[in-house]
């Protein structure tokens, strides 16, 4: 150690061990082993391994110019400015790894027996819940992953990063414990709604016409009630999307996922996003019952109520329940009919209500697959999710046949996209092979063989 200025030479040296430790960090395509159908669509590879290389490069071009403004200007500092300068450095290394962390602990599972093929099957599903026709918005790269606990979650592609940088994809947290059957539609396509809310600015544009729909209100208690829609919205806009996707099937995996002990089930908690479970139930055969009208949204919600009967909360819960209740339908048709100007004068119902959803058309799907499983397999991953939900409900598809129909499905899905991907990127090859080749001089002979 340098006897003149020992505390820049350990600073110093502390600078450069941060660029020995970047340089061992690789992109997850010379990480990462698993099999073609299990990996990660190649627009969400590029779209991560493209962010976290960028961000490598702007932290070495940092450490770069903090080693020389220390062996140049800064040998003149105090040794407190110096270590503060270097602080803030370190600080932007420690988020990078958590960065490199958060993506790592997604795409390792892409290596485990038989999840990683799972995993791939429902980015496909997922990307085409987020499609939306009419062009509304570039969908962002997704990708999911498993985690424990009863529930979904998403972060969201665009939105601000620890650092200020900008989510390069959609990542969803799959529960481990709906992989693969009951419910796991449910939790995908609402997290899914998530991000399509967000593309389509939909809870600030809704929560605007629900203030309006406050101010007018004639009673407190008709206002409590609003005010409480208004702070759910986020949560009920995913709700309706998923609802609008996949039909019942959507409601079906909610009731699975809030049946809890009756305590949580009718508890109301104004700093929660997400409506009192028993609320939401009811909700989501509101919205159901007003994008596809059917007798079976009634049965679902007698099945619910008689679950968790109401008269089995105490007085002052009850009354806002029943205040809810009685604003629910109203709230229903605005949603349906609400038109963001991100849709450009098309109604929430025109767009995100899948075509041909109808419990009668599904159950006669079920029907034509039974007679010809090829069509099945050929299906788009929202429909099958739409025809098992129905299906189930009504009695024609057990929970176990379920589970092993669409973990098969999942695992075709996954296979189908890519050999799509393979097959894209051999055309592609083919088309560019005639620029590859340098044509043969013309003096030049061709060898005979």
């Amino acid at each position: 150690m340098p006897v003149d200025s020992p505390a820049t030479w350990m600073i110093e040296q502390e600078a450069l061990a941060l660029l020995a430790r970047l340089d061992s960090v690789k992109p997850f395509s010379l990480l990462e082993t698993m099999l073609p159908a299990a990996a990660l669509s190649p627009v969400a590879q590029v779209a991560i391994d493209r962010f976290l290389v960028e961000e490598r490069e702007a932290l070495r071009v940092d450490v770069g110019a903090f080693v020389a403004w220390l062996r140049g200007p800064g040998r003149a500092a105090s040794a407190q400015a110096q270590q503060r300068r270097f602080v803030m450095i370190r600080l932007r290394f420690n988020t990078t790894l958590s960065h490199l962390d958060m993506f790592c602990d997604a795409i390792s599972q892409r290596s485990e027996n038989a999840t990683g093929v799972l995993l791939s099957g429902l980015e496909v599903a997922a990307a085409e819940a987020l499609s939306l026709p009419g062009g509304f918005y570039d969908d962002p790269p997704m990708i999911c992953y498993l985690d424990r606990g009863p529930g979904a979650a998403i972060r969201r592609a665009r939105t601000r990063l620890p650092g200020g940088r900008s989510n390069p994809v959609a990542m969803i947290r799959v529960p481990r414990e709906r992989m693969v059957g009951n419910g796991i539609a449910s939790s995908l396509f609402h997290e899914v709604g998530h991000q399509g809310a967000a593309l389509l600015g939909l809870v600030d544009s809704v929560r605007e016409a629900l203030n309006v729909r406050i101010a007018h209100t004639r009673t407190p208690r008709e206002r409590a009630a609003w005010t409480l829609w208004s702070r759910w919205i986020s949560e009920i806009i995913a709700d309706f999307w998923a609802i609008g996707r996949v039909g019942i099937t959507s409601t079906l995996g909610l009731l699975a996922v809030v049946s809890l002990p009756g305590y949580f089930v009718f508890r109301i908690n104004t700093d929660d996003p997400h409506p009192t479970p028993w609320v939401r139930v009811m909700l989501s055969c509101t919205i159901g019952q007003a994008l596809f009208p059917h007798p079976q949204w009634a049965r679902l919600a007698a099945c619910w109520q008689a679950f968790y009967p109401l008269h089995t909360t105490n007085d002052d819960v009850r009354a806002v329940i029943e205040d809810l209740l009685a604003t629910m339908p109203e709230l229903a048709g605005l949603l349906a009919e609400h038109r963001p100007p991100s849709l450009r004068g098309h109604t929430l119902r025109e767009v995100l209500r899948s075509p041909g959803m109808e419990a009668h058309r599904l159950l006669a799907i079920l029907d034509e697959w039974r007679l010809e499983p090829r069509r099945m397999r050929d299906a788009s991953p929202v429909l099958v999710f739409a025809v098992c939900g129905q299906a189930r409900i009504a009695g024609r598809l057990g929970a176990l046949e379920e589970s092993r129909l669409l973990t098969r499905l999942i695992i075709r899905w996954a296979l189908r996209s890519t050999d799509d991907i393979t097959a894209l990127c051999a055309l592609r090859s083919d088309a560019d092979a005639p620029r590859r080749v340098r044509p043969l001089p013309a003096t030049a002979s061709v060898p005979a063989h």
